[in-house]
């Protein structure tokens, strides 16, 4: 099991990795953070309304399913967003630089640190 601080290490070490963190969805507060280049405070808060929008979508479509990921992709950047599995509530944010990530390896690196994490 790993520490957030060692788990956000280990996204971190993903190639084209610009930052990432932990959000709780409930607050869209910031549990720990690393690296660079996005506001993480605006775009946690923005990213939890993603997260609850497709939640209230998925429960209108009456599916009995969950959320492995969701996946942004700008021109130049990949905004990743994996819900905890163990933790309810919490969700892995990273940003990759487009031109450097593999997206594959990179989804899953981050499934591999949100299964490890212990909150």
């Amino acid at each position: 099991m790993a520490s957030i601080n060692d788990s956000l290490s280990n996204i971190m070490g993903i190639d084209g990795a610009m930052c990432c963190a932990l959000v709780d969805s409930g607050s869209g507060m910031i549990l720990g953070q690393a690296g660079s280049g996005v506001d993480m405070e605006l775009a946690a808060a923005g990213n939890t309304e993603v997260v609850r929008a497709k939640l209230r979508t998925m429960s209108s479509l009456k599916l009995n399913d969950s959320i492995d990921d969701i996946l942004i992709t700008l021109g130049k950047q990949y905004h990743i967003i994996r819900p905890s599995v163990a933790s309810s509530g919490l969700f892995f944010y990273v940003v990759l630089d487009k031109a450097r990530a593999n997206l594959a390896l990179a989804r899953r690196k981050v499934q591999d640190v949100e299964a490890a994490v212990k909150l």
